[in-house]
């Protein structure tokens, strides 16, 4: 024998309210933060600029010149690679379909 099926499907568990508010995004935090970044590796890059004068003129070491050059070249990495990560993030959000 075949058991009756319900007319109506009840769900085990209610639905999500729509009224609750989402919380407001900054939309300059991250400009801001990605502008620090970049200050910091230009700040850097002047360092090490500043550092290679110095040898070069004889008033400075070796190894700071080499110290500075790799810092740097480390903040300049990872500048490069938030914005890799941010232009990858954008095409994704981009891509997406509704």
């Amino acid at each position: 024998m075949i058991a009756p099926v319900p007319s109506a499907i009840l769900p085990d568990e209610p639905d999500a309210p729509l009224s609750v508010p989402l919380p407001a995004a900054d939309p300059d935090a991250f400009s801001a933060a990605l502008g620090r970044a970049l200050d910091a590796a230009s700040g850097a890059l002047d360092g090490a600029a500043a550092a290679e004068r110095a040898f070069a003129s004889g008033r400075g070491g070796l190894q700071e010149m080499v110290v500075a050059r790799a810092q740097a070249d480390v903040s300049v990495a990872l500048a490069a690679a938030a914005a890799s990560r941010t232009t990858q993030a954008l095409s994704t959000i981009l891509g997406m379909q509704i």
